[in-house]
């Protein structure tokens, strides 16, 4: 299925739902074998940490919890009245990425957890971080890594060929509806090769110093065979880079 709405109208439209999933603990990735690693890739709380395309709001929480002084940011106004009723102490506010109201060298670190590939202007959206990042400063993020958005299992057998159909070098938008138990999610998203990512790192003055490619844990297979399939690719791509 196409959507030609901005990725960021796309996302307004499934606001609640994506609460509803994104709250449920243990429903998704996020619970089950994303969130530690992830962390781990962090720098220890600094002067300031800004959560780009925090959506509602879970990552802002967790980064809270672990003594980050956060300010998150979202385009979409009902993803950031969620995450503002779950925390009213957090400083959420409504901006776009690619023009973000803050000053240079506004943060010390930047987050941008699942959320790059949700957004339209992937190099401007960069372009900014860097900007209100200080000398030094780091920027990490998660991506679906660009194999997994690329292509598709043939079937959900462990041994299932993946097939790419079209070109994993070529730009373009997917959409995938996925149902678990009473919860019905619509992602809408960018699919992008590699090389669009590190170049648009690159043209922002962050070098990577470090990158892992998560897939889903031998208790997540355990419970649904159909996953096994997965120990065999990567389903996302975490990264920590650094203003040069």
């Amino acid at each position: 299925m196409s959507d030609d709405r901005p990725l960021s109208q796309a996302w307004e439209a499934v606001a609640g739902d994506w609460a509803a999933w994104a709250r449920r603990p243990g429903h998704d990735s996020y619970w089950r074998f994303h969130r530690q690693p992830f962390f781990q890739l962090l720098p220890a709380p600094g002067r300031l940490t800004l959560d780009i395309g925090c959506g509602e709001g879970r990552v802002a929480r967790d980064l809270k919890s672990l003594g980050h002084n956060v300010v998150a940011v979202d385009v979409s106004p009902t993803m950031v009245r969620l995450a503002k009723a779950a925390d009213p102490s957090m400083q959420v506010i409504v901006a776009d990425a690619a023009h973000l109201p803050f000053d240079d060298g506004f943060a010390d670190l930047a987050v941008a957890f699942m959320s790059l590939h949700d957004m339209d202007d992937l190099s401007a959206a960069v372009g900014e971080t860097s900007r209100v990042l200080g000398p030094g400063g780091v920027l990490c993020a998660a991506i679906v890594h660009p194999i997994n958005s690329a292509g598709q299992f043939a079937s959900l057998d462990e041994g299932a060929p993946f097939v790419v159909e079209g070109s994993y070098l070529a730009s373009h938008r997917y959409q995938e509806t996925v149902e678990r138990g009473d919860l019905r999610m619509t992602f809408t998203s960018h699919h992008r090769p590699l090389q669009e990512y590190f170049a648009a790192l690159e043209s922002a003055g962050l070098s990577v110093e470090a990158l892992r490619e998560p897939t889903v844990d031998e208790s997540s297979v355990i419970e649904r065979a159909d996953r096994a399939r997965w120990l065999r690719l990567p389903l996302f791509l975490d990264l920590r880079a650094r203003k040069r």
